[in-house]
């Protein structure tokens, strides 16, 4: 090409092109230097590699509510671990934050309310957990091997779920009424009761846990019967051929392989009961739950609400989301090493 040097003061000389334009050997002042350049294209290739080849070019969709949802959610549990950490009370100054310790925390556990609320709390996980997940999976049985009438049954099964804590709550009101509700009157032909079904300490958490069963043994069920429907015929005529039984084909070839389909629903029922405060609430129309049936969310929003100890409901908050990440946290590790994340 043919090039041209154009005159100049001192020893500076630029080189011009044909067209005008002029050649220069050296960055400019807003490009970008080489290294910048390498340095920028390793870390793309870098998360390319580890998240996909469109992570940088999909930023613009996902990045957006990821940081909205990191703020007003990963934010909050932030703050609301600062105020445990806190003696914030009432809302007469606002919270300091220079001097944080742990007193809430040691005062939880040495409160008697809060022990037992937490005992309560993790009753009502397994035993809730465990009963919808047995009588979900004998529903699931019973509809997979075709009974007349399946829609009709799974529709009636699952409606419970479709309805709020606070319409499920009025409805066992209703059934556990020491004068003329339901349940006395069916144990009542037995010879037995009347029974005060939520007055007694030492039966209204079971009897709030089988409420809750009720309402969500459908969706185990949904679960459940969708990892039979997916399990080849030839698992149950092999077993047929091999001589087992009904219940020995289930117990030892079918429901082994429902373990995917048992954990998902037990993550899901679990996180539910620890949201049984509407629930609770509803039965009682405050923040006192029956005696016997104090779980700690009841008793988080009592402090917080009621009392107005906010740094000691704030703790409690945080011991529920521990629970949480308890219960949420070997589940996703679960699910990574089996690449479905």
């Amino acid at each position: 090409m043919h090039r041209t040097i154009s005159p100049s003061s001192g020893d500076d000389e630029s080189e011009v092109r044909a067209d005008g334009g002029v050649v220069s050997d050296g960055p400019t002042a807003d490009a970008p230097t080489e290294p910048d350049r390498d340095a920028t294209a390793r870390l793309k290739a870098a998360l390319d590699r580890r998240f996909g080849s469109d992570f940088m070019e999909s930023s613009i969709f996902w990045l957006p509510p990821f940081l909205l949802m990191g703020l007003f959610v990963y934010g909050a549990v932030i703050w609301n671990l600062l105020i445990s950490l806190t003696d914030y009370q009432r809302f007469e100054n606002a919270p300091d934050y220079s001097d944080l310790d742990f007193e809430m925390y040691t005062r939880a556990l040495a409160d008697s309310g809060f022990i037992d609320a937490a005992v309560n709390t993790l009753i009502l996980l397994l035993l809730f957990t465990a009963g919808t997940l047995m009588v979900g999976l004998l529903l699931a049985i019973l509809i997979d091997r075709g009974i007349r009438f399946e829609n009709s049954f799974r529709t009636i099964y699952l409606l419970p779920m479709s309805l709020s804590f606070v319409v499920t709550a009025q409805f066992w009101l209703w059934i556990y009424n020491y004068n003329n509700g339901i349940a006395n009157s069916v144990i009542g032909t037995f010879g037995l009761g009347p029974v005060s079904w939520l007055g007694n300490q030492d039966i209204v958490l079971y009897a709030i846990i089988f409420a809750l069963m009720w309402q969500f043994s459908g969706y185990a069920m949904v679960v459940y019967l969708a990892g039979l429907r997916a399990i080849p015929r030839e698992h149950y005529e092999a077993a047929k051929v091999d001589g087992a039984s009904t219940l020995k084909m289930y117990w030892r070839v079918i429901i082994p392989q429902l373990k995917g389909a048992t954990i998902s629903a037990a993550v899901v029922l679990m996180v539910f009961g620890m949201k049984a405060f509407d629930f609770l609430y509803s039965l009682t129309g405050g923040y006192r739950p029956p005696n016997g049936a104090d779980i700690l969310a009841t008793k988080m929003v009592r402090e917080a609400y009621a009392n107005l100890n906010w740094a000691y409901g704030a703790a409690i908050a945080i011991v529920l989301f521990g629970m949480a990440l308890g219960v949420i946290g070997p589940y996703l590790v679960y699910e990574y090493r089996r690449d479905n994340l």
